[in-house]
């Protein structure tokens, strides 16, 4: 059992119980869910060890939902929920994945058409029964079906942020194994593509045979899709695909190489190949029947007259042309950034406390981290209006003060600190949400569209520079608006937002939440050529996020950014000379 699968189901439960009208106990479960989320520590370690006792030092976790929870682990279903799905039969997750679609809509959905699945949804949608229910129409009955076409796209492939805890701690165990030699995970989650549709991953081994049957102990899997003496192929239990190769050691470059992809980026390189005549493949670097590099990428890439490519850069956007040129550029280092400009706490809807997230931001490495809880207009999260905000500030004084008191400071870092700052909503006209005078005494102001987000390409560009123009907004957090799997950028015309950027010294922000991962690398190179500053943030909801980074890091390596693109990079000390008002 893991603490996913537990956080999922009373996710599913809080949603259920609003399609019903239950008051109070959906928002008690969807906390629990969150907390249960944002633990270090497994709950069945908790329960195991403590008991149900244990459970209830769970965060919003009282005596009733401890039961549940023991009840799961001990039988794996929970009753409350099989009743919830049996009394309300509708694929919930599936259905609220539509953007726009809540439970309330869904409960009507069903009470007036049926409708339990997006196949029902679609099919009611196409034939026009959707517009005539109370409160839909035919607009919502279009942005439906839009919806669904962006779901169905998105099918198949899962995100960088949710498949990669999992092949991490899979390829250590691996490595760890008497039978392995070395193993890599390659393909697109070597190239850190946003989202990954299957896993390869690369062995060398004296033993395949035992090397196989380790890899099948280890991996939890509904099915075996085909397994030979070098190839095993499995659907594991969350749904995605994993085959493991078995290579010789002598050729494991050129297979790392090849396996790695892109296809595109492969495709130039045979080609480049061939025109100098040599062959390329999976087996080598041949000249005739003369075997010239294979061990390693780095060979391959050299014998080829070409520096070292990196994964992330291999998507045949120029890169083989910068190689030959020696003009590749020294992309981000994931261990150079130093501070994280977007953290939210308690304060709003965060789960953890302004020192939590300071302590483990700190056992990270960081330096410094800014607090930025949404502000007045998202009253839904406990949004700060002006007295709330001075309030905080005066908090994070306490503690910066306590913390230069403590010897050694957090994690042995004495000069850590904590930055006074919020994430002011941009309203539909461009105004920001807190007064001026307010925004002034902050040392980073982050700047953001909650709302209003079907507005034409026109107006929500003209939106946004307004807001940029103000000379207390510092960085643009989360640019485009976009969830991956779940919605579309907003229009806007990005290559006018950058310029503002560069014009008014306003930060883009690369956010590094794996649903968001906004800016994408296609407008990071846009950036980096236009000379605009960004910031990696993790946009932490809680502590465990705030390892969110390196995905942020990754987006900006396959944009091309070098250290010198990225302010947090830079000690605190600079800081304040890429900060519009400070």
């Amino acid at each position: 059992m893991s603490n996913k699968d537990l956080a999922s189901i009373f996710s599913k439960i809080a949603l259920y119980l609003e399609i019903d009208d239950v008051p109070f106990k959906p928002q008690a479960y969807e906390r629990v869910a969150g907390a249960i989320e944002a633990l270090q520590e497994s709950v069945e370690g908790i329960y195991k060890r403590e008991g149900v006792k244990g459970l209830e030092g769970i965060p919003g976790v009282g005596r009733g939902i401890a039961e549940r929870i023991e009840e799961y682990i001990k039988t794996g279903k929970i009753k409350e929920y099989e009743g919830l799905r049996e009394k309300i039969p509708v694929d919930i997750e599936e259905l609220t994945r539509i953007e726009g679609i809540g439970p309330k809509m869904v409960r009507d959905l069903y009470k007036h058409l049926k409708i339990k699945t997006l196949g029902d949804l679609e099919k009611a949608a196409r034939a026009g029964k959707i517009r005539g229910l109370p409160h839909f129409g035919e607009k919502t009955e279009q942005n439906i079906l839009q919806g669904i076409e962006f779901v169905r796209r998105s099918k198949g492939r899962w995100l960088l942020g949710t498949i990669y805890p999992f092949v991490e701690d899979l390829v250590g165990k691996l490595e760890d194994s008497p039978f392995i030699t070395r193993a890599v995970a390659a393909g697109s989650f070597r190239r850190m593509k946003e989202t990954i549709g299957d896993v390869d991953i690369l062995i060398t081994t004296k033993k395949p045979e035992k090397a196989i049957e380790y890899f099948l102990s280890l991996v939890p899997y509904e099915k075996i899709w085909g397994k030979g003496a070098t190839k095993v192929s499995v659907r594991t239990t969350e749904g995605f695909d994993i085959d493991m190769r078995v290579l010789p050691q002598e050729i494991f470059g050129a297979g790392l190489q090849y396996f790695t992809g892109s296809k595109e980026h492969n495709v130039r390189l045979r080609t480049y190949a061939a025109s100098k005549g040599y062959k390329l493949s999976e087996y080598g670097l041949f000249r005739g029947k003369k075997l010239v590099a294979c061990k390693t990428e780095e060979e391959v890439y050299r014998a080829l007259g070409m520096a070292y490519i990196d994964p992330e850069l291999r998507e045949d956007q120029g890169e083989i042309e910068a190689a030959l040129e020696g003009k590749l550029p020294k992309v981000i280092s994931y261990d150079s950034v130093k501070g994280d400009l977007q953290v939210q706490t308690d304060w709003t809807d965060g789960k953890h406390s302004i020192e939590t997230m300071a302590r483990e931001a700190s056992k990270l490495g960081r330096e410094y981290i800014a607090i930025t809880d949404h502000t007045r207009d998202l009253a839904m999260v406990g949004g700060m209006d002006e007295k709330k905000l001075l309030r905080q500030m005066a908090e994070i004084d306490k503690i910066n003060a306590r913390l230069l008191r403590q010897e050694g400071g957090y994690g042995g870092q004495a000069k850590f600190r904590i930055l006074k700052g919020a994430e002011v909503n941009i309203r539909k006209d461009g105004t920001l949400d807190i007064a001026d005078e307010t925004l002034a005494k902050l040392d980073v102001v982050g700047i953001s569209v909650h709302s209003n987000f079907k507005m034409t390409k026109k107006d929500m560009t003209a939106r946004i520079v307004r807001a940029m123009r103000n000379p207390h907004a510092d960085i643009l957090f989360h640019p485009t608006g976009r969830l991956i799997h779940k919605r579309e950028p907003y229009e806007i015309a990005m290559d006018e937002i950058i310029n503002e950027a560069k014009n008014t010294g306003t930060v883009l922000e690369i956010n590094a939440f794996p649903d968001r991962l906004d800016l994408q690398d296609s407008n990071i190179k846009k950036a980096v050529v236009a000379g605009c500053r960004m910031a990696i943030d993790s946009d932490a909801h809680a502590a465990n996020h705030l390892e969110y980074v390196k995905y942020g890091i990754a987006q900006a390596r396959r944009g091309w950014a070098e250290a010198e693109d990225i302010i947090n990079t830079y000690p605190l000390d600079k800081i304040p000379s890429f900060l519009k008002s400070k």
